[in-house]
């Protein structure tokens, strides 16, 4: 809508001083006539010279609004790092400052339990700020090659199309349908023009705007002859001259003091439940852990470091920065596929679609629309027709559309063989235009020749026709439409329609009402002359591409203005099936209930109004349907905006790409395929994450209760359980790279917050089976091996005790990390790993050599100096032993848990 940059705070006193003249500027130019606006503005009818708008943009400033909230780079640093999992791990880092350093003498202080939590938080944030600036700029590569204009015009040049930021105060402006305003301007001229305001003042219904001086004193919005920078033109034309630019503008000055904070999304929602169970869930158990071991162990100090250990171990502290980086990955991927994601969960939200509605022009066809035939009632070729239609498309000056371009061309093609169609630019001239609009579907210009006389010339869609015309052209007579000659003009139509043929109707009407008169009500009584046919061949790509998304879950629906004869023709092409087609006016006659049973059987949707396409979306979306929407159109925009994801195109309006999420710069239903099946990707290893967390972290909990109320020592120093959880935090960065199943890309997927608690009620206590074994292997049979063959309750010495729980540390030390860090392995797929299904090479690097490292730690001397024992060898064995019973009891569990819910993630 408007380009923004970073608003330099010293400036805000003078922004205030220069706000004051600006609103003094709109009332002088809403009250006073053209010319005392020109003379103002240093402007004139033509617009400025090149001379004049060089110093306008040097006194007023270029035409970019500045934004207070603005992400600089300061701000996107915080943000990466302030998060409720970064805020409790900080917490607890300055507790253990006063525990481990403060507190205690300065031969025990103890550093590395900060240092640890410390570096955590690093690696967390500096990856999610990375990931997001990598995600932007590749979103901002992109977005310069989309470039939103505006029709101005200046003496010298003329009328041209420039940059919105170029446009500077005195500019005329040209602006006609789908049009977003580019600055505030006073209109100076204008036919039927109505504008939607809904961005400025919240009210969804347009108001109309007109020329003449304002005796309105009350809000600029209310002014009749005032329209304003981010604001859209529904229907109509208009000639403004720019009252005012960038910060200057009624938006601009809004803009310092919006908070344009995105929409929660569901899955953010979902994303936020879950972080919150786990916060909950934590908040809980570190306190039972804390009153459990000092009750049982009477040390306080040490149950009190061990606690926070917990609630390190417990604190997801990477999820913000896997959640992300995966959508940052996926919004990069689709950016080499030309693909810009507008807001980074929009990735997840396509991923989630099962229902693609989009309209038929230029998706399932070419885009290339083609004038066949212009054709009298009879069928027969009739150049007059041509002519007629030829003078309502190059006088209209609304939203020049594909089928005004097709009879412009044809027209200049044909102008050699056809005398009348070169000399009618010279015989007939303009005098008035009733613009179009989606209500009526169609348009009419007035124009007068050189004798004197006047026609209105009317096209648009031959239903719309039929009802204002009341006489016809029929074998050189002008006769009666009657109902039978109205069945003759049908059939004919429906039997071009039939061959792929989209027809509009021509009718003319001699001396309407006087000059300056002239509106909707003269579009009666006319005289009907024949047709025009257009031709739009489907794409080659449009079928397979509807095959592969129906191959991925995603159900096509077409939702289109066109009539239904044509969009029968063109989904047989491609092959959309259908049994029969609702219209517009049937959705009309039905209630919401009704059109929700309807939508789900219906495919085909013709002759819609934009509130038509946007009624049948939120239909669907009610009937727990996630629904993505492809349009390019003024008439998408609701349609757009209703979607759970919004899809357009470079070329489309400025209200289309303003409303849409994601903007494709080649419209292509394969490329939406990619985009799909990157979203799901995306879902797929946040889950992983999500659950995997989830599940281990409740059965560590449940290991740890068992350990604290039957040990009669801690199972783990509370640096261990904190070294633990670093390097398993860092085999767990390679996961938004990871490796998806093809069978898991082959169904949409939505966010299901339940069923992370189910999973981890499922999976978790697997693992606490193979702890549980794990203390009785250590505590009866492989530290007593260090003690002569004594248990610790029969030990004496503290050195030997030491000794015994050193090595029972180090024991359960080293099969947590195996077990904890293999579980990534079992859980990212339902398949059996590393045989069915393998991660990615930079998962399985990171995870493997996570577990080397940590085996290894207890036989060096970092592990002696933090009270771990090296292992003997008959440990190993028995950890093969735990590992392989732990993934094949996790891979029985799994296919019980599948066998029950369907999925795995």
């Amino acid at each position: 809508m408007k380009k923004i940059k970073n608003l330099d705070k010293s400036n805000v006193v003078k922004e205030v001083a220069k706000r004051a003249s600006v609103d003094q500027r709109l009332i002088t130019s809403s009250k006073g006539s053209l010319e005392q606006v020109y003379a103002l503005l240093e402007s004139s009818e033509e617009g400025k010279t090149s001379k004049q708008v060089q110093v306008a943009r040097e006194l007023y400033g270029e035409n970019v609004v500045t934004y207070n909230k603005g992400h600089s780079l300061f701000k996107r640093l915080v943000q990466a790092f302030i998060n409720p999992f970064t805020m409790i791990l900080i917490a607890l880092a300055l507790v253990s400052v006063f525990t481990d350093i403060v507190l205690v003498e300065a031969s025990e202080k103890n550093y590395a339990t900060v240092i640890i939590i410390i570096t955590m938080v690093l690696i967390s944030g500096v990856l999610r700020f990375v990931q997001e600036t990598r995600s932007g700029n590749a979103a901002e590569k992109l977005l310069e090659m989309i470039e939103t204009t505006a029709g101005i015009e200046r003496i010298g040049e003329g009328t041209k199309e420039i940059p919105l930021d170029e446009i500077v105060v005195g500019d005329i402006v040209h602006l006609s349908a789908g049009d977003m305003i580019p600055a505030d301007i006073r209109i100076i001229q204008a036919k039927d023009l109505f504008i939607s305001q809904s961005s400025l003042t919240g009210e969804s219904e347009p108001v109309e705007k007109t020329p003449q001086q304002s005796i309105n004193e009350g809000s600029f919005l209310d002014r009749e002859n005032l329209a304003f920078m981010g604001t859209t033109v529904i229907s109509g034309y208009s000639k403004g001259i720019v009252l005012a630019t960038g910060d200057g503008t009624v938006f601009g000055g809004m803009a310092q003091e919006l908070n344009d904070e995105p929409t929660v999304t569901s899955f953010e929602e979902g994303v936020n439940a879950v972080s919150w169970v786990l916060i909950k869930f934590m908040m809980v158990m570190v306190p039972v852990v804390f009153f459990l071991n000092g009750i049982t162990k009477g040390n306080w100090i040490e149950a009190l470091l061990f606690a926070i250990s917990i609630a390190v171990g417990l604190t997801p502290e990477m999820l913000p920065m896997i959640v992300t980086t995966s959508l940052a990955k996926g919004a990069v991927a689709m950016s080499k596929q030309k693909v810009i994601i507008k807001n980074l969960n929009s990735i997840q939200n396509l991923g989630a679609i099962d229902i693609l509605c989009t309209d038929k022009t230029g998706t399932l066809t070419e885009d290339k629309v083609r004038l066949q035939y212009h054709l009298d009632i009879d069928g027969n070729r009739d150049p007059r027709v041509l002519r007629y239609g030829f003078l309502n498309s190059y006088y209209q000056t609304g939203l020049k559309n594909l089928i005004d371009i097709a009879i412009i061309d044809k027209a200049m093609e044909l102008k050699d063989t056809e005398p009348s169609l070169g000399s009618s630019i010279i015989d007939w001239k303009k005098i008035d235009e009733v613009p179009f609009d989606f209500a009526r579907r169609r348009m009419s210009v007035v124009v007068e020749n050189q004798s004197g006389k006047i026609e209105m010339i009317t096209k648009g869609a031959v239903e719309e026709m039929l009802t204002i015309s009341s006489l016809v052209e029929y074998k050189g007579e002008i006769v009666e439409l009657t109902e039978e000659k109205k069945k003759l003009v049908l059939n004919t139509v429906r039997s071009l329609n039939d061959d792929g043929m989209r027809v509009i109707a021509v009718s003319r009407k001699t001396d309407p009402s006087p000059v300056g008169e002239f509106s909707v009500k003269d579009e009666s009584e006319m005289v009907l002359i024949g047709y025009l046919t257009f031709f739009d061949p489907p794409k080659e790509s449009a079928a397979p591409a509807i095959q592969t998304l129906r191959d991925i879950g995603v159900a096509v629906k077409i939702l289109t203005g066109d009539n239904e004869d044509v969009a029968k023709s063109v989904c047989r092409q491609v092959g959309i099936e259908f049994d029969r087609v609702y219209l517009g006016s049937d959705i009309d006659r039905i209630s919401d209930k009704e059109l929700t049973i309807l939508a789900e059987k219906v495919n085909i949707f013709a002759k819609m109004s934009p509130s038509q396409k946007a009624r049948v979306i939120n239909v669907l979306r009610q009937n727990n349907h996630s629904v993505g929407y492809m349009g390019d159109g003024i008439n998408d925009a609701a349609a757009l905006e209703a979607a759970d994801v919004g899809i357009s195109v470079d070329n489309a309006v400025d209200i289309a790409k303003e409303s849409a999420d994601v903007i494709l710069l080649e419209k292509d239903l394969m490329i939406l395929e990619k985009g799909i099946i990157e979203g799901r990707k995306t879902y797929a290893n946040m889950i992983k994450y999500i659950k995997m967390t989830a599940s281990s972290n409740f059965g560590n909990v449940f290991s740890v209760l068992v350990a604290s109320a039957f040990l009669p020592f801690m199972p783990m120093a509370s640096l261990h359980l904190i070294l633990l959880n670093l390097i398993y935090d860092i085999s767990c960065i390679a996961i938004p790279w990871d490796n998806v199943d093809e069978e898991f890309l082959e169904k949409p997927k939505e966010w299901d917050a339940s069923s992370v608690s189910k999973f981890m009620l499922w999976i978790g206590p697997t693992s606490s089976v193979f702890d549980i074994t794990t203390y009785l292997l250590m505590y009866f049979i492989i530290s007593p091996m260090f003690t002569g063959g004594l248990l610790f309750h029969q030990l004496t010495d503290p050195k030997m005790m030491a000794v015994y729980i050193a090595v029972f540390q180090a024991g359960w030390f080293v099969e947590s990390m195996w077990s904890q860090t293999l579980v990534i392995h079992m859980i990212r797929t339902p398949k059996i790993p590393f045989i069915q299904s393998r991660a990615s090479v930079e998962l399985t690097f990171l995870t493997f050599a996570a577990i080397a490292f940590l085996t290894v730690i207890p036989f060096t001397a970092i592990g002696g100096s933090i009270g771990l024992a090296p292992l003997p060898k008959i440990y190993f064995l028995y950890l093969t032993i735990t590992i392989v019973l732990y993934m094949t009891l996790a891979q029985i569990v799994k296919n019980l848990y599948v066998r029950k819910y369907g999925d795995l993630l």
